[in-house]
Protein backbone atom coordinates (compact mmCIF):
# COMPACT_ATOMS: atom_id res chain seq x y z
CA UNK A 1 0.00 0.00 0.00
CA UNK A 2 1.51 3.66 -1.06
CA UNK A 3 4.58 4.64 -1.70
CA UNK A 4 7.23 1.61 -1.84
CA UNK A 5 9.81 3.77 0.18
CA UNK A 6 7.19 4.94 3.07
CA UNK A 7 5.20 3.00 5.31
CA UNK A 8 1.93 4.15 5.97
CA UNK A 9 1.01 4.67 9.93
CA UNK A 10 -1.66 2.87 11.50
CA UNK A 11 -3.09 3.31 15.45
CA UNK A 12 -4.99 0.08 16.93
CA UNK A 13 -7.14 1.33 20.16
CA UNK A 14 -8.60 -2.14 21.13
CA UNK A 15 -9.13 -3.25 24.49
CA UNK A 16 -9.63 -6.72 23.80
CA UNK A 17 -6.05 -7.96 23.98
CA UNK A 18 -6.62 -11.12 21.98
CA UNK A 19 -8.21 -9.16 18.95
CA UNK A 20 -5.87 -6.41 18.76
CA UNK A 21 -3.28 -9.03 18.39
CA UNK A 22 -4.75 -10.46 15.38
CA UNK A 23 -5.58 -6.55 13.74
CA UNK A 24 -2.03 -5.94 14.69
CA UNK A 25 -0.49 -9.03 12.57
CA UNK A 26 -3.30 -8.74 9.70
CA UNK A 27 -2.31 -4.78 9.10
CA UNK A 28 1.46 -5.05 9.56
CA UNK A 29 1.80 -7.82 6.89
CA UNK A 30 0.06 -5.66 4.38
CA UNK A 31 3.52 -3.46 5.19
CA UNK A 32 2.27 -0.77 7.44
CA UNK A 33 3.60 0.67 10.27
CA UNK A 34 1.40 0.10 14.16
CA UNK A 35 1.63 0.91 17.26
CA UNK A 36 -1.21 -0.41 19.67
CA UNK A 37 -3.65 1.06 22.25
CA UNK A 38 -6.16 -0.27 24.68
CA UNK A 39 -7.77 3.20 25.79
CA UNK A 40 -8.90 6.38 24.05
CA UNK A 41 -6.55 7.97 26.69
CA UNK A 42 -3.55 6.20 25.32
CA UNK A 43 -4.58 6.89 21.95
CA UNK A 44 -4.37 10.36 22.51
CA UNK A 45 -0.50 10.39 23.54
CA UNK A 46 -0.02 8.56 20.20
CA UNK A 47 -1.56 10.90 17.90
CA UNK A 48 -0.08 13.43 19.20
CA UNK A 49 3.17 11.92 19.20
CA UNK A 50 3.10 9.81 16.20
CA UNK A 51 0.96 11.56 13.72
CA UNK A 52 -0.84 7.90 11.96
CA UNK A 53 -2.47 7.94 8.57
CA UNK A 54 -5.27 5.70 9.89
CA UNK A 55 -7.35 4.72 13.35
CA UNK A 56 -8.64 1.31 14.26
CA UNK A 57 -10.75 1.59 16.98
CA UNK A 58 -13.36 -0.07 18.58
CA UNK A 59 -16.38 1.50 18.95
CA UNK A 60 -16.79 0.73 23.34
CA UNK A 61 -13.80 1.31 25.04
CA UNK A 62 -12.76 1.77 28.86
CA UNK A 63 -13.25 5.37 29.97
CA UNK A 64 -13.55 7.99 26.56
CA UNK A 65 -15.23 5.83 23.68
CA UNK A 66 -14.47 6.08 19.96
CA UNK A 67 -16.63 8.82 19.29
CA UNK A 68 -14.84 11.15 21.64
CA UNK A 69 -11.43 9.56 20.05
CA UNK A 70 -12.80 10.37 16.65
CA UNK A 71 -13.53 14.01 17.56
CA UNK A 72 -10.41 14.77 18.62
CA UNK A 73 -8.88 13.35 15.08
CA UNK A 74 -10.91 15.66 13.53
CA UNK A 75 -9.07 19.12 14.88
CA UNK A 76 -5.65 17.46 13.83
CA UNK A 77 -3.61 18.79 10.94
CA UNK A 78 -3.19 15.75 8.35
CA UNK A 79 -6.32 14.34 9.89
CA UNK A 80 -6.18 10.77 9.94
CA UNK A 81 -8.50 8.08 8.50
CA UNK A 82 -10.73 6.13 11.41
CA UNK A 83 -12.39 2.58 10.86
CA UNK A 84 -14.52 1.58 13.44
CA UNK A 85 -15.15 -2.04 14.74
CA UNK A 86 -18.43 -2.69 16.95
CA UNK A 87 -20.53 -5.45 18.19
CA UNK A 88 -23.50 -6.09 15.67
CA UNK A 89 -25.97 -4.32 18.26
CA UNK A 90 -24.01 -0.81 18.40
CA UNK A 91 -24.57 -0.27 14.19
CA UNK A 92 -27.20 2.67 14.98
CA UNK A 93 -24.06 4.14 17.06
CA UNK A 94 -21.53 2.91 14.19
CA UNK A 95 -23.91 4.77 11.89
CA UNK A 96 -23.84 7.66 13.91
CA UNK A 97 -19.95 7.51 13.80
CA UNK A 98 -20.10 8.18 10.24
CA UNK A 99 -21.99 11.16 10.02
CA UNK A 100 -19.73 12.51 12.55
CA UNK A 101 -17.00 11.83 10.25
CA UNK A 102 -15.76 7.93 10.41
CA UNK A 103 -14.84 6.56 6.98
CA UNK A 104 -16.12 2.89 7.77
CA UNK A 105 -17.00 0.79 10.43
CA UNK A 106 -16.72 -2.94 10.36
CA UNK A 107 -19.10 -5.24 12.72
CA UNK A 108 -17.74 -8.30 14.98
CA UNK A 109 -16.81 -11.33 14.36
CA UNK A 110 -14.21 -9.46 11.68
CA UNK A 111 -14.17 -10.65 8.56
CA UNK A 112 -10.45 -9.98 7.92
CA UNK A 113 -10.93 -9.72 4.28
CA UNK A 114 -13.06 -6.85 4.18
CA UNK A 115 -10.96 -5.26 6.88
CA UNK A 116 -8.07 -5.26 4.88
CA UNK A 117 -10.38 -4.22 1.47
CA UNK A 118 -11.38 -1.22 4.26
CA UNK A 119 -7.94 -0.09 5.10
CA UNK A 120 -6.62 -0.21 1.40
CA UNK A 121 -9.90 2.11 0.52
CA UNK A 122 -9.03 4.35 3.38
CA UNK A 123 -5.55 5.02 2.64
CA UNK A 124 -6.02 5.30 -0.95
CA UNK A 125 -8.56 7.76 -0.74
CA UNK A 126 -6.49 9.93 2.30
CA UNK A 127 -3.68 9.71 -0.13
CA UNK A 128 -5.50 11.12 -3.22
CA UNK A 129 -7.02 13.84 -0.52
CA UNK A 130 -2.96 14.78 0.41
CA UNK A 131 -2.19 15.07 -2.97
CA UNK A 132 -4.42 17.54 -4.00
CA UNK A 133 -4.09 19.49 -0.88
CA UNK A 134 0.04 19.52 -1.93
CA UNK A 135 -1.00 20.25 -4.94
CA UNK A 136 -2.89 23.45 -3.85
CA UNK A 137 -0.44 24.62 -1.64
CA UNK A 138 2.08 24.73 -4.03
CA UNK A 139 -0.03 25.82 -7.27
CA UNK A 140 -2.30 28.06 -5.27
CA UNK A 141 -5.50 29.20 -7.03
CA UNK A 142 -4.05 27.67 -11.23
CA UNK A 143 -5.50 24.72 -10.57
CA UNK A 144 -9.06 23.62 -10.78
CA UNK A 145 -9.94 21.03 -8.32
CA UNK A 146 -6.39 19.43 -8.12
CA UNK A 147 -5.95 19.15 -11.38
CA UNK A 148 -3.81 21.98 -13.43
CA UNK A 149 -4.15 22.72 -17.50
CA UNK A 150 -4.66 25.75 -19.34
CA UNK A 151 -5.37 24.59 -22.26
CA UNK A 152 -8.17 24.45 -25.20
CA UNK A 153 -8.87 20.76 -24.41
CA UNK A 154 -8.61 21.02 -20.32
CA UNK A 155 -10.53 24.56 -20.58
CA UNK A 156 -13.63 22.12 -22.10
CA UNK A 157 -13.54 19.75 -19.49
CA UNK A 158 -13.59 22.09 -16.71
CA UNK A 159 -16.44 23.59 -18.42
CA UNK A 160 -18.12 20.09 -18.76
CA UNK A 161 -17.48 19.21 -15.07
CA UNK A 162 -19.69 22.19 -14.26
CA UNK A 163 -22.20 21.30 -15.94
CA UNK A 164 -22.77 17.34 -15.04
CA UNK A 165 -21.93 18.24 -11.30
CA UNK A 166 -25.48 18.85 -10.72
CA UNK A 167 -27.27 16.24 -12.59
CA UNK A 168 -28.88 13.33 -11.03
CA UNK A 169 -27.95 10.71 -13.58
CA UNK A 170 -24.92 8.72 -13.39
CA UNK A 171 -21.41 10.16 -15.10
CA UNK A 172 -19.29 8.24 -17.71
CA UNK A 173 -15.22 9.38 -17.62
CA UNK A 174 -13.33 7.99 -20.46
CA UNK A 175 -9.62 8.35 -20.91
CA UNK A 176 -6.47 6.41 -20.98
CA UNK A 177 -4.30 5.49 -18.66
CA UNK A 178 -2.69 7.94 -16.67
CA UNK A 179 -5.17 10.81 -17.25
CA UNK A 180 -6.12 11.61 -14.17
CA UNK A 181 -10.00 9.94 -14.20
CA UNK A 182 -10.27 9.94 -10.43
CA UNK A 183 -9.24 13.52 -9.90
CA UNK A 184 -12.00 14.16 -12.52
CA UNK A 185 -14.44 12.20 -10.40
CA UNK A 186 -13.51 14.39 -7.15
CA UNK A 187 -13.50 17.49 -9.38
CA UNK A 188 -17.53 16.05 -10.23
CA UNK A 189 -18.45 15.21 -6.74
CA UNK A 190 -17.02 18.67 -5.18
CA UNK A 191 -18.68 20.78 -7.93
CA UNK A 192 -22.37 18.83 -7.12
CA UNK A 193 -24.27 19.66 -4.62
CA UNK A 194 -23.45 16.50 -2.88
CA UNK A 195 -20.07 17.65 -2.01
CA UNK A 196 -20.56 17.40 2.06
CA UNK A 197 -21.53 13.91 1.62
CA UNK A 198 -19.04 10.49 1.19
CA UNK A 199 -16.63 10.46 -1.89
CA UNK A 200 -16.19 6.72 -2.10
CA UNK A 201 -14.23 5.05 -4.87
CA UNK A 202 -13.47 0.85 -5.62
CA UNK A 203 -11.34 -0.44 -8.85
CA UNK A 204 -13.48 -3.30 -10.14
CA UNK A 205 -10.18 -5.16 -11.14
CA UNK A 206 -8.37 -5.01 -7.81
CA UNK A 207 -11.14 -6.51 -6.06
CA UNK A 208 -12.03 -10.53 -6.51
CA UNK A 209 -14.86 -11.65 -8.19
CA UNK A 210 -16.74 -13.00 -5.24
CA UNK A 211 -16.20 -10.68 -3.09
CA UNK A 212 -16.79 -7.33 -4.96
CA UNK A 213 -20.60 -7.74 -5.16
CA UNK A 214 -20.62 -7.45 -0.81
CA UNK A 215 -18.56 -4.95 -1.03
CA UNK A 216 -20.63 -2.89 -3.57
CA UNK A 217 -24.14 -4.02 -2.04
CA UNK A 218 -24.08 -6.09 1.04
CA UNK A 219 -25.01 -9.09 2.63
CA UNK A 220 -26.85 -10.40 5.02
CA UNK A 221 -25.04 -12.86 8.32
CA UNK A 222 -25.25 -15.99 6.67
CA UNK A 223 -25.30 -14.91 2.70
CA UNK A 224 -22.46 -16.90 1.56
CA UNK A 225 -19.46 -19.25 3.27
CA UNK A 226 -17.65 -17.01 5.98
CA UNK A 227 -20.23 -14.44 6.18
CA UNK A 228 -20.25 -14.44 9.72
CA UNK A 229 -22.24 -11.05 10.26
CA UNK A 230 -23.79 -8.87 8.17
CA UNK A 231 -22.42 -5.87 6.51
CA UNK A 232 -23.22 -2.88 4.91
CA UNK A 233 -22.13 -2.35 1.22
CA UNK A 234 -20.25 0.70 -0.46
CA UNK A 235 -23.74 1.54 -1.98
CA UNK A 236 -25.40 2.41 1.73
CA UNK A 237 -21.70 3.95 3.05
CA UNK A 238 -21.91 6.25 0.04
CA UNK A 239 -25.50 7.24 0.77
CA UNK A 240 -25.88 11.61 0.68
CA UNK A 241 -22.84 11.45 -1.33
CA UNK A 242 -20.76 9.97 -4.57
CA UNK A 243 -19.71 6.28 -5.46
CA UNK A 244 -16.87 6.26 -8.28
CA UNK A 245 -16.76 2.39 -10.18
CA UNK A 246 -13.26 2.67 -11.48
CA UNK A 247 -12.30 0.06 -14.50
CA UNK A 248 -15.99 -0.89 -14.91
CA UNK A 249 -15.35 -3.07 -18.32
CA UNK A 250 -13.32 -5.00 -15.91
CA UNK A 251 -16.81 -6.02 -14.16
CA UNK A 252 -18.72 -9.10 -14.90
CA UNK A 253 -21.55 -9.80 -17.19
CA UNK A 254 -23.93 -10.51 -14.20
CA UNK A 255 -23.01 -8.18 -11.79
CA UNK A 256 -23.53 -5.35 -14.69
CA UNK A 257 -26.95 -6.62 -14.78
CA UNK A 258 -27.43 -5.66 -11.22
CA UNK A 259 -25.71 -2.70 -11.24
CA UNK A 260 -28.23 -1.40 -14.23
CA UNK A 261 -31.05 -2.60 -11.75
CA UNK A 262 -29.98 -0.48 -9.62
CA UNK A 263 -29.30 2.76 -11.40
CA UNK A 264 -32.66 2.65 -13.17
CA UNK A 265 -34.32 1.61 -9.74
CA UNK A 266 -32.57 3.37 -7.19
CA UNK A 267 -32.76 0.35 -5.10
CA UNK A 268 -30.39 -1.74 -3.36
CA UNK A 269 -30.59 -5.44 -2.04
CA UNK A 270 -27.82 -6.80 -0.17
CA UNK A 271 -26.88 -10.45 -0.27
CA UNK A 272 -28.90 -13.13 1.57
CA UNK A 273 -31.66 -10.49 1.87
CA UNK A 274 -34.81 -10.24 0.17
CA UNK A 275 -35.51 -7.11 1.15
CA UNK A 276 -34.60 -3.56 -1.12
CA UNK A 277 -33.13 -0.53 0.50
CA UNK A 278 -33.78 2.90 -0.99
CA UNK A 279 -30.24 3.82 -2.86
CA UNK A 280 -29.35 8.17 -2.70
CA UNK A 281 -25.84 7.91 -4.84
CA UNK A 282 -24.56 9.58 -7.42
CA UNK A 283 -22.51 6.83 -9.86
CA UNK A 284 -19.82 8.27 -11.28
CA UNK A 285 -18.37 5.13 -13.69
CA UNK A 286 -14.56 5.26 -15.26
CA UNK A 287 -12.48 3.06 -17.99
CA UNK A 288 -9.66 3.92 -20.23
CA UNK A 289 -11.36 1.11 -22.55
CA UNK A 290 -13.41 1.36 -25.61
CA UNK A 291 -16.74 0.80 -24.57
CA UNK A 292 -18.59 0.77 -27.76
CA UNK A 293 -15.83 -2.00 -29.08
CA UNK A 294 -16.48 -3.88 -25.69
CA UNK A 295 -20.32 -3.68 -26.70
CA UNK A 296 -19.73 -5.47 -29.79
CA UNK A 297 -17.10 -7.73 -28.56
CA UNK A 298 -20.19 -9.15 -26.15
CA UNK A 299 -17.85 -8.16 -22.80
CA UNK A 300 -20.05 -5.05 -21.77
CA UNK A 301 -23.86 -4.66 -21.83
CA UNK A 302 -25.62 -2.24 -24.74
CA UNK A 303 -28.26 -1.36 -22.01
CA UNK A 304 -25.69 -0.57 -18.77
CA UNK A 305 -23.22 1.43 -21.66
CA UNK A 306 -26.19 3.66 -23.06
CA UNK A 307 -27.33 4.27 -18.93
CA UNK A 308 -23.90 5.31 -18.49
CA UNK A 309 -23.24 7.45 -21.59
CA UNK A 310 -25.68 10.21 -21.26
CA UNK A 311 -22.96 11.90 -19.22
CA UNK A 312 -19.87 11.13 -20.80
CA UNK A 313 -16.69 13.17 -20.06
CA UNK A 314 -13.41 12.18 -22.13
CA UNK A 315 -10.28 13.16 -20.43
CA UNK A 316 -7.78 14.40 -23.09
CA UNK A 317 -3.98 12.36 -23.72
CA UNK A 318 -1.07 14.96 -22.53
CA UNK A 319 -0.17 14.62 -26.25
CA UNK A 320 -3.20 16.59 -27.13
CA UNK A 321 -2.49 19.02 -24.41
CA UNK A 322 1.14 19.88 -24.96
CA UNK A 323 0.49 23.68 -23.95
CA UNK A 324 -0.08 22.23 -20.22
CA UNK A 325 3.69 20.14 -20.15
CA UNK A 326 5.53 23.42 -18.72
CA UNK A 327 2.69 24.19 -16.36
CA UNK A 328 2.89 20.57 -15.14
CA UNK A 329 6.32 20.09 -15.30
CA UNK A 330 6.61 23.35 -13.20
CA UNK A 331 4.19 21.88 -10.65
CA UNK A 332 6.10 18.78 -10.16
CA UNK A 333 9.35 20.40 -9.84
CA UNK A 334 8.53 22.50 -7.19
CA UNK A 335 6.87 19.46 -5.09
CA UNK A 336 9.97 17.08 -5.37
CA UNK A 337 12.42 19.51 -4.86
CA UNK A 338 10.48 20.77 -1.89
CA UNK A 339 9.96 16.88 -1.09
CA UNK A 340 13.15 16.37 -1.50
CA UNK A 341 14.96 19.30 0.15
CA UNK A 342 17.02 20.18 -2.53
CA UNK A 343 17.34 23.62 -4.56
CA UNK A 344 16.67 22.46 -8.21
CA UNK A 345 15.88 26.10 -9.91
CA UNK A 346 14.15 24.98 -13.20
CA UNK A 347 14.66 22.76 -16.60
CA UNK A 348 17.29 23.60 -18.87
CA UNK A 349 15.61 25.03 -22.47
CA UNK A 350 16.61 21.85 -24.39
CA UNK A 351 15.00 19.86 -21.56
CA UNK A 352 11.75 21.65 -21.77
CA UNK A 353 11.25 21.29 -25.65
CA UNK A 354 12.30 17.89 -25.60
CA UNK A 355 9.13 17.48 -22.89
CA UNK A 356 7.19 19.52 -24.73
CA UNK A 357 7.76 17.33 -28.01
CA UNK A 358 7.46 14.09 -26.05
CA UNK A 359 4.21 11.76 -27.14
CA UNK A 360 3.55 10.68 -23.43
CA UNK A 361 2.12 7.63 -24.12
CA UNK A 362 1.52 6.90 -20.10
CA UNK A 363 0.21 10.47 -19.57
CA UNK A 364 0.31 12.74 -16.87
CA UNK A 365 1.38 10.12 -14.87
CA UNK A 366 4.48 9.35 -16.75
CA UNK A 367 5.10 12.99 -17.06
CA UNK A 368 5.21 12.96 -12.92
CA UNK A 369 7.74 10.19 -12.50
CA UNK A 370 9.99 11.67 -15.11
CA UNK A 371 10.19 14.98 -13.10
CA UNK A 372 10.34 12.85 -9.90
CA UNK A 373 13.68 11.31 -11.16
CA UNK A 374 14.96 14.16 -13.13
CA UNK A 375 14.64 15.88 -9.32
CA UNK A 376 16.38 13.24 -7.65
CA UNK A 377 19.14 12.83 -9.69
CA UNK A 378 20.05 16.60 -10.32
CA UNK A 379 23.14 17.77 -8.56
CA UNK A 380 23.27 21.24 -9.72
CA UNK A 381 20.33 24.26 -10.52
CA UNK A 382 18.91 22.58 -13.57
CA UNK A 383 17.50 20.04 -14.86
CA UNK A 384 19.44 18.83 -17.93
CA UNK A 385 18.59 16.13 -20.57
CA UNK A 386 20.83 13.64 -19.17
CA UNK A 387 18.77 13.57 -16.18
CA UNK A 388 15.29 12.69 -17.77
CA UNK A 389 14.41 9.18 -18.10
CA UNK A 390 16.47 7.11 -20.88
CA UNK A 391 13.20 6.52 -23.08
CA UNK A 392 12.83 10.78 -23.24
CA UNK A 393 16.48 11.44 -24.29
CA UNK A 394 16.51 8.85 -26.40
CA UNK A 395 13.08 9.74 -28.18
CA UNK A 396 13.07 10.88 -31.78
CA UNK A 397 10.42 12.98 -33.62
CA UNK A 398 10.81 10.73 -36.29
CA UNK A 399 8.51 7.66 -36.27
CA UNK A 400 11.01 4.60 -35.39
CA UNK A 401 10.07 0.70 -35.28
CA UNK A 402 10.84 -1.64 -32.55
CA UNK A 403 14.38 -1.57 -32.25
CA UNK A 404 15.09 1.80 -32.86
CA UNK A 405 15.65 0.97 -36.53
CA UNK A 406 14.72 3.74 -38.61
CA UNK A 407 11.07 4.23 -40.29
CA UNK A 408 12.07 4.49 -44.32
CA UNK A 409 10.03 7.04 -46.58
CA UNK A 410 9.05 4.26 -49.44
CA UNK A 411 9.80 5.63 -52.72
CA UNK A 412 6.27 5.20 -54.03
CA UNK A 413 4.77 7.84 -51.11
CA UNK A 414 4.86 10.13 -53.16
CA UNK A 415 3.27 8.74 -55.66
CA UNK A 416 3.58 9.68 -59.97
CA UNK A 417 2.77 13.23 -59.58
CA UNK A 418 5.17 15.73 -60.02
CA UNK A 419 4.70 18.00 -56.90
CA UNK A 420 1.70 16.18 -54.72
CA UNK A 421 0.27 18.97 -52.10
CA UNK A 422 1.64 18.69 -48.67
CA UNK A 423 -1.87 17.20 -47.25
CA UNK A 424 -1.49 14.26 -49.57
CA UNK A 425 1.77 13.36 -48.30
CA UNK A 426 1.14 13.84 -44.68
CA UNK A 427 -1.95 11.73 -45.19
CA UNK A 428 -0.49 8.76 -47.11
CA UNK A 429 2.48 9.02 -44.62
CA UNK A 430 0.15 8.28 -42.06
CA UNK A 431 -0.93 5.40 -44.08
CA UNK A 432 2.52 3.80 -44.58
CA UNK A 433 2.91 4.30 -40.72
CA UNK A 434 -0.08 2.07 -39.87
CA UNK A 435 0.66 -0.34 -42.08
CA UNK A 436 3.79 -0.83 -40.44
CA UNK A 437 2.61 -1.66 -37.20
CA UNK A 438 -0.37 -4.08 -38.54
CA UNK A 439 -3.04 -1.15 -38.00
CA UNK A 440 -2.56 -0.50 -34.74
CA UNK A 441 -4.06 2.82 -34.11
CA UNK A 442 -2.51 3.74 -30.58
CA UNK A 443 0.98 2.60 -31.31
CA UNK A 444 0.62 4.63 -35.15
CA UNK A 445 -0.72 7.66 -33.14
CA UNK A 446 2.12 7.53 -30.30
CA UNK A 447 4.63 6.96 -33.29
CA UNK A 448 3.66 9.48 -34.90
CA UNK A 449 3.10 11.71 -31.74
CA UNK A 450 -0.37 12.97 -32.72
CA UNK A 451 -4.22 11.97 -31.04
CA UNK A 452 -6.33 9.41 -31.90
CA UNK A 453 -8.84 11.96 -33.36
CA UNK A 454 -6.04 13.78 -35.28
CA UNK A 455 -4.74 10.21 -36.73
CA UNK A 456 -8.63 9.52 -37.63
CA UNK A 457 -8.66 12.99 -39.56
CA UNK A 458 -5.35 11.69 -41.41
CA UNK A 459 -7.06 8.74 -42.37
CA UNK A 460 -9.87 10.71 -44.13
CA UNK A 461 -7.60 12.44 -45.86
CA UNK A 462 -5.80 9.45 -47.01
CA UNK A 463 -9.32 7.66 -48.18
CA UNK A 464 -9.92 10.92 -49.73
CA UNK A 465 -7.10 10.67 -52.17
CA UNK A 466 -7.06 6.87 -52.87
CA UNK A 467 -10.10 7.47 -54.54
Amino acid sequence: MGDPGHHERVIIVEDDKALRQILIDEVRDAGLEIREASSAEEAHGLLAAWSPDLVICDLRLPGADALELLAYCRTLDGRPGFLIITAFGSVSQAVQALKAGADDFLTKPLDLDHLMLSVSRILESRRLREEVRRIREIIGGESFHGMLGQSRPMRILFDQIRQVADASGPVLVVGESGVGKELVAHAIHRESGRSAGPFLAINCAAIPEPLIESELFGHTAGAFTGAAQARRGLFADASGGTLLLDEIAEMSLSLQAKLLRVLDEHKVKPLGSSREENMDVRVIAATNRDLESEVRAGRFREDLYYRLETFTLQIPPLRERDDDIALLAGCFLRRFTMQMGKETKGFSEETLQRLKAYPFPGNVRELQNAVERAVTFCQGGVVSLEHLPARIRRWSSSPRLAGDAELKMPTSLVGNEDLPTLAEIEARYVRCVLERVEGNKRQAASMLGIGRRTLYRYLGKSDDTDE
